[in-house]
């Protein structure tokens, strides 16, 4: 076994080792926060059609749910409710920003009835 054959077998076992342990929830994706989703601790990037909501930390951004309302060409439009049950509303064109709390909203681009939201949480 050449020298050039021992690195491709290596690296294909660090490469199913990886898929493995990735598959059995040994390892935790980035963004996965418990089980929660991968929005929960405010870091993501996230495609949406449509009216959905989007789980987050309540503790830290002062609302549970991030819902949004409505997405066109023009504008998506969002919504939250506070904890102590406060309205908070925002809505952007595409390329635009929102913040809720401290919660950062970009929508990096629309095409049809498809957002393509970026989340961020403020520092």
């Amino acid at each position: 076994m050449g020298t050039d054959t021992r690195r491709r077998a290596g690296a294909a076992a660090v490469t199913l080792t990886m898929a493995g342990t990735l598959g059995f929830g040994l390892v935790a994706p980035g963004a996965q926060a418990a089980g929660h989703g991968p929005c929960y601790d405010g870091r993501c990037k996230i495609t949406v059609s449509g009216p959905t909501s989007i789980k987050v930390d309540s503790h830290r951004f002062g609302f549970g749910k991030l819902r949004i309302t409505h997405v066109s060409s023009r504008s998506v439009a969002m919504s939250a409710t506070t904890t102590n049950g406060t309205r908070l509303s925002g809505s952007t064109s595409p390329g635009g920003t929102v913040w809720l709390n401290n919660l950062k909203i970009r929508v990096k681009s629309v095409s049809g009835h498809k957002a393509r939201l970026v989340l961020t949480r403020a520092s």
